[in-house]
């Protein structure tokens, strides 16, 4: 529980600026700790705190339209993956998680480089596509960063909008899980404590994070993606 709650304030200092990286981090701590199956509930449980941190620091400037254009179609989407996740092998899941994250990578510079613009229907499209692979990979935050830049947002309006939109399907996640028995009290008060650590990251950590360069940010969320990928393999295996 040390080690989580010292990565999950660093997760929670780095997510609350580059808008991802929060379960990136944290995942394969916990997989290592409670096991993949365990792991993800915790994590969703955890993610639905981590992004009301930053909605609640970015409140004023939330585009509500690309919100519940996102989230309607997203969040259904979202408990469809995760039931789907939860009829899956153990092992089964360590490699979807850990092969989606290294994906990730060259997807996220190929979006990046296309500079695709979307309008608030393609936006709700995305949001679905997003969402079901939310539910069965747990963190899809190198898609919906881009995705909601591409609708032209930025800056505050940006964290705010993907952060309410995370809180939505999380939440959607969260249901499907507990309906499914994934979630006994033990699991609920260990994805409390995690969301806690997002927390507090958010609010102490953003003012350092800030002064980084944001060339770093992006090799550090490559990082992130790589080791957590990785880590994620290599647990199949075990």
């Amino acid at each position: 529980m040390a080690m989580i709650a010292v990565v999950g304030t660093a997760a929670g200092a780095v997510s609350g600026v580059v808008g991802t990286g929060s379960s990136m981090m944290l995942l394969p701590v916990l997989v290592y700790t409670y096991g993949p199956k365990q792991a993800v509930p915790i994590m969703a449980v955890a993610a639905v705190f981590g992004n009301l941190s930053k909605v609640l620091a970015w409140w004023r400037e939330i585009d509500w339209r690309a919100v519940l254009a996102y989230s309607l179609p997203g969040a259904p989407a979202a408990a469809l993956g995760a039931k789907t996740l939860w009829s899956l092998p153990s092992t089964v899941v360590d490699v979807a998680l850990g092969a989606f994250f290294i994906a990730m990578v060259p997807t996220r510079h190929y979006l990046r480089r296309r500079q695709w613009r979307l309008s608030l229907w393609q936006l709700a499209v995305v949001g679905a596509i997003i969402g079901f692979l939310t539910g069965i990979v747990l963190s899809t935050g190198p898609l919906s960063v881009p995705a909601f830049a591409a609708y032209g947002l930025s800056g505050g309006a940006f964290l705010g909008a993907e952060s309410a939109s995370s809180v939505f399907i999380y939440v959607a996640k969260v249901v499907m899980f507990s309906g499914l028995g994934a979630l006994p009290v033990h699991a609920w008060a260990n994805g409390l404590i995690v969301g806690m650590t997002l927390m507090l990251g958010t609010m102490l950590g953003k003012r350092f994070v800030l002064g980084m360069a944001p060339n770093v940010f992006e090799r550090l969320l490559d990082t992130l993606l790589v080791v957590s990928g990785g880590i994620m393999l290599s647990a199949a295996w075990r």
